[in-house]
């Protein structure tokens, strides 16, 4: 269940016909909630932080990187940071045990995947307790295919006629995340029309890509990752992506790359 500002969510609305429609309404309604925009536009205000992790510095802070599909989720014990990028019509979820501060993230790129990807992601973060207050931060995914704006007024309008890569998703999280019976509070919902620019043409990009989060407080900047902190294994991994799809073992699963139990990057294996 979706709780935003500390409160429980609802669109007020008794006359949804199915589970799209459901999604859509979750979804505008979030969008519009003065809440999430105010924290919108907070993030849209922050300056990018550029990670790069240098041979050079003598005590560096440890970093986990996650790529397109993959999940870790990590203990702020050993771990001080975690982020992803490159994220385009993608989307990357943060959940963040507020008590014992596990925080586990995906970077999500197919509606095909939220199901048992969420389940992947809660295993060790929730650990069987399903009173546990859970953070939720929603970044990436932008208005990759728009209707004629010049006709638009409201975001309802907006998301009526509009389809693409990333409402599908977006709208898939939002009403998978209102269905579960866990308590996820959203903190951020920086996606589509937030995570938009436009050039002079009218033509739409994404505002940011990624983001960093500090694993001690939970707290997120956007953020874009340089070769040497996209490691370990960045080629292997990269394939991986590509040929996971080939694989059917791995349908409807996010990749597994980071073993929280032992603190070690344990590339789980794919075939094609």
């Amino acid at each position: 269940m979706i709780f935003v500002g500390g409160l429980p969510f609802s669109t007020n609305n008794s006359s949804w016909s199915s589970s799209s429609s459901q999604g859509s309404d979750i979804l505008v309604a979030l969008l519009e909630h003065p809440v999430l925009v105010s924290a919108s536009h907070s993030f849209k205000s922050m300056e990018e932080t550029k990670v790069s992790v240098s041979s050079e510095t003598p005590s560096p802070s440890k970093y986990v990187y996650v790529f397109q599909r993959e999940y870790a989720t990590v203990d702020p014990a050993l771990v001080d940071y975690v982020g992803t990028d490159e994220a385009t019509t993608c989307v990357g979820l943060v959940i963040r045990n507020r008590r014992n501060r596990m925080t586990s993230i995906a970077h999500m790129d197919n509606p095909e995947i939220v199901d048992i990807g969420l389940c992947q992601m809660l295993s060790l973060v929730v650990d069987h307790d399903l009173d546990a207050e859970l953070d939720v931060y929603l970044i990436g995914g932008f208005d990759d295919a728009s209707p004629n704006h010049a006709n638009v007024t409201t975001i309802s309008e907006c998301y009526s006629d509009m389809d693409g890569y990333s409402l599908p998703l977006c709208r898939k999280l939002v009403d998978t995340l209102q269905r579960r019976q866990e308590k996820f509070h959203v903190q951020t919902l920086h996606v589509l029309g937030h995570n938009t620019k436009r050039d002079s043409q009218g033509n739409a990009y994404p505002i940011f890509h990624g983001f960093l989060v500090k694993t001690c407080t939970g707290s997120l900047s956007p953020a874009s990752f340089d070769g040497t902190s996209r490691c370990p294994d960045e080629i292997v991994r990269r394939i991986r992506v590509t040929s996971s799809y080939e694989d059917t073992s791995w349908n409807g699963k996010l990749l597994e790359t980071y073993d929280t139990q032992t603190d070690r990057f344990v590339i789980a294996p794919c075939r094609w």
